[in-house]
């Protein structure tokens, strides 16, 4: 028999581009946080999904059009499989589940990643579908795919030995269902589950949280839902944050500000946060990792350095590891576009999943001023997917990409296809300033700007996420786009920040790129490092142990 400090469940997790299990931010994150318990030595295990097809393959037309494919690849060539089998209960048929297994490697130790699936023979056709389209399908398949994570997702750690778990982790509402396994293994004893349970919602919209009918959820898990299912996920539908919140001893946020605005969203007074943070060693180039290991020792066992010590990095061998990474960027947008671009010029990226809320196109709403300011001094790169099923936000890639034609001659703009974890390497190191254009109260936290800091890249970014943060604790590490407090409504927001946004431009950030000898630009860079001592995914695994993980969770099962 074995032990568990903490089981982690995330519907998703991107380790690296050969395993598709993932589909954005969420599971990058995860990732994030169980190479951090490596490192750190935390006894813990990940329970996720092994989906045949999580990331898809975006391709970019000449019009601006796009099309998505499956990504196809083979668990075997990745995962060790498991020979433990355990089954659910889905529309009264057994269902059985199988998992694979990685051991991901850190500084101190090891964490087992247990990948969920139910493509076995023993499942009739649609049930090996279940795992199959990661969110995919309709909301009854939404259902069937959290039952196999959560409930299934105990069995399977039971079924492997962990007898003794001190903690589970719920890693958005996904995973709620896991609570329903427990209060059947601990007599219904709410309390008894509660105790061992913490919750962290991701989503700062309403929309965003899985709700499912009761009828469809009875006839879907049957008696696996407790007779006082009403009492804990809802009166009128079966809420899987609720759920998740009620029975969890803690929620939290994932930034200070999304700690607050979730706490209005969820009606729930003690929602708390822990900021995000970012894999040091996964996200620094091999030109900052060699830079950091000469000049500041220590760093990859102790992040915390890179605070204290970033002021050491000499100015020289800064900037040249830094143009090293620009031209890899740089010789990628050409290989990718057949677009050159210039090495000396200042480079903005801007990469993410393209939704309404993030204002992908805030940077052109005045043509005119973007000109002005950037003609001869800037070139952008984008990348981002669009949900295949969005038009909206495949119109906006189309409006991105003909925008850049029609600049062509006056500001070079590229927009890349395919944005991955390891794109965003290439991008996060090789920019000279990282944008990001949220909607402010609309962005739980927005990692990629920390990993962009790790490699001496400038965030200029709405306050929000963790980039309130951030700012506040050394404003000189980047720029901020608009104020904190909201505007009257969308449009005048969008006015004030797309203003607000060029001014910036125009007299702080190109100008500083274009000072003599950019001694200033280079020390800003050295503070964006130094904000990484605070906002990398080892501090925040710290104080999971401390607000959620806590030795007082122990309980004996």
């Amino acid at each position: 028999m074995s032990s568990l400090h903490v089981a982690y469940f995330t519907m998703e997790i991107g380790l690296k581009h050969a395993i598709p299990t993932f589909a954005g931010g969420l599971g990058i994150l995860a990732a994030d946080l169980m190479r951090a318990c490596a490192d750190t030595g935390t006894n813990a295990a990940c329970v996720t999904g092994c989906w045949r097809y999580g990331y898809l393959k975006q391709n970019l037309h000449e019009d601006g059009t796009q099309d998505y494919t499956d990504v196809l690849w083979d668990p075997a060539d990745e995962l060790t499989p498991v020979p433990q089998t355990v089954t659910v209960s889905i529309e009264g048929r057994t269902v059985h589940i199988g998992a694979w297994r990685l051991d991901l490697q850190g500084l101190k130790g090891s964490v087992p990643i247990l990948f969920l699936h139910t493509d076995l023979p023993e499942n009739a056709p649609e049930d090996r579908d279940i795992t199959k389209h990661l969110y995919g399908g309709d909301l009854s398949m939404r259902c069937k795919q959290e039952i196999v994570l959560g409930i299934g997702g105990v069995r399977m750690l039971r079924a492997l030995g962990y007898d003794t778990i001190d903690n589970f982790h719920l890693n958005e509402g996904h995973c709620a269902f896991l609570t329903l396994e427990l209060l059947r293994e601990r007599g219904f004893n709410d309390d008894a589950v509660r105790a061992s349970c913490a919750f962290t919602t991701h989503t700062p919209v309403r929309a965003g949280h899985d709700v499912f009918p009761y009828d469809m959820a009875w006839n879907i898990a049957g008696d696996q839902l407790p007779w006082h299912i009403k009492e804990i996920a809802g009166d009128d539908a079966l809420s899987m944050t609720k759920l998740a919140m009620r029975m969890s001893r803690v929620t939290l946020g994932v930034s200070r500000v999304h700690g607050l605005v979730s706490q209005r969203l969820l009606d729930n007074d003690a929602v708390g946060y822990i900021t995000n943070g970012a894999h040091h060693r996964e996200w620094a180039s091999p030109e900052m990792q060699q830079l950091f290991d000469r000049y500041i020792p220590g760093w990859r066992d102790d992040p915390a350095l890179l605070a204290k010590h970033c002021r050491d990095l000499p100015d020289d061998a800064l900037w040249n590891a830094h143009q090293t990474c620009k031209r890899r960027l740089i010789a990628y947008v050409q290989d990718q576009t057949g677009m050159r671009l210039h090495e000396d010029r200042l480079t903005i990226a801007s990469a993410r999943r393209i939704v309404p809320y993030k204002r992908p196109e805030l940077l052109y709403t005045n043509l005119e001023r973007l000109k002005e300011i950037g003609r001869g001094k800037l070139q952008i790169i984008h990348a981002g997917n669009a949900h295949p099923h969005d038009p909206f936000s495949q119109e906006v890639i189309r409006h991105m990409i003909q925008r850049s034609k029609e600049l062509k001659d006056i500001v070079d703009i590229a927009y890349l296809p395919n944005y991955s974890p390891d794109l965003a390497k290439i991008l996060v190191s090789g920019a000279d300033v990282w944008l990001n254009t949220p909607t402010r109260l609309m962005e739980a936290s927005g990692t990629s700007g920390m990993k962009a800091c790790l490699n001496g890249v400038l965030n200029l970014s709405t306050l929000d996420g963790w980039w309130a943060e951030g700012y506040e604790m050394d404003n000189e590490a980047g720029w901020r786009i608009g104020p904190l407090a909201s505007a009257l409504d969308d449009d005048d927001t969008r006015t004030i920040d797309a203003e607000d946004l060029y001014t910036q431009l125009q007299f702080e950030v190109i100008h500083e790129y274009e000072y003599p000898q950019r001694a200033r630009w280079i020390r800003r860079m050295k503070r964006a490092i130094g904000l990484m001592g605070t906002f990398n995914a080892q501090r925040c695994i710290e104080e999971y142990k401390e607000k959620a993980w806590g030795e007082s969770n122990r309980v004996t099962e």
